[in-house]
């Protein structure tokens, strides 16, 4: 496997971009990794290399302009940032990397992304997976963010944080706090959004995430434009990728097999 960095210009700034690519020739597209409120390419820490051998497909993840490598920003996102990933830096990322077909991954926040992504780019998504994924805000959600905001109060647990985002780190904290918990924020969701994704999708979710219930893997299953398979994973909170490594890697090798 090889491992190659590099940095991609889209508005605003760079994207740090890390691919992870298998010893084989494989034709098979690519898997895009889109991280979390708080995630970055190094968050992902073994998984992408891990996913590449077990699908042998090139793995690409990126950070986010503000996060981990890529460019800082100054202003926090707008209510539409999610759809604004789909629409503004995924094309322009494409292009550079020369990426004709992905297959979409996103976990939490970005797996909302590629749900709309998977809409916009049409037959060039190949399939999605969603991880932990909202589909909507819930209560749970919003209480889960502001414990979360309280425990980076301690002086240790922002160290972790600003260890993956530098300088960064406090925008990164209120990009997501301040956003989610807006009243402008409040009436999100990707309902009309779901219908327009029409390529298989594997929907992943932990029984005990503490962002969101299982109703959010239920809505996606439900209105999703294409066919769609559902794991709720067991006493699994918000990471399965990390605390159910090998399960995860398991169902997305079995999933994407047959196309």
């Amino acid at each position: 496997m090889k491992v190659v960095e590099q940095s991609v210009v889209v508005p605003g700034g760079q994207l740090f971009v890390k691919r992870w690519q298998p010893a084989s020739s494989s034709t098979r597209a690519p898997i895009l990794l889109l991280h979390d409120s708080l995630g970055s390419v190094e968050l992902w820490r073994d998984f992408p290399g891990l996913l590449c051998e077990a699908t042998d497909r090139e793995v690409v993840a990126y950070d986010r302009l503000g996060f981990g490598r890529s460019s800082s920003r100054q202003e926090l996102p707008s209510p539409r940032f999610v759809s604004e990933e789909a629409e503004l830096y995924l094309p322009p990322l494409m292009a550079a990397l020369g990426l004709e077909r992905v297959v979409l991954f996103g976990h939490s926040v970005g797996g909302g992304m590629a749900i709309i992504a998977a809409g916009q780019l049409g037959a060039r998504c190949e399939a999605v997976i969603s991880e932990s994924a909202q589909a909507f805000v819930e209560q749970r959600t919003l209480d889960g963010i502001r414990a979360a905001q309280a425990g980076f109060a301690e002086e240790r647990a922002f160290d972790r944080l600003r260890q993956y985002h530098a300088d960064k780190a406090a925008w990164v904290l209120r990009a997501w706090t301040d956003t989610w918990t807006s009243e402008l924020f409040a009436t999100w969701s990707l309902r009309d959004e779901l219908p327009r994704m029409r390529c298989p999708a594997l929907i992943i979710h932990g029984d005990r995430d503490e962002y969101g219930s299982t109703a959010f893997p239920e809505t996606i299953r439900q209105l999703a434009g294409g066919p769609t398979q559902m794991q709720v994973i067991e006493g699994c909170g918000h990471v399965p990728h990390r605390t159910h490594r090998a399960l995860v890697l398991l169902l997305v090798a079995d999933f994407l097999r047959p196309l």
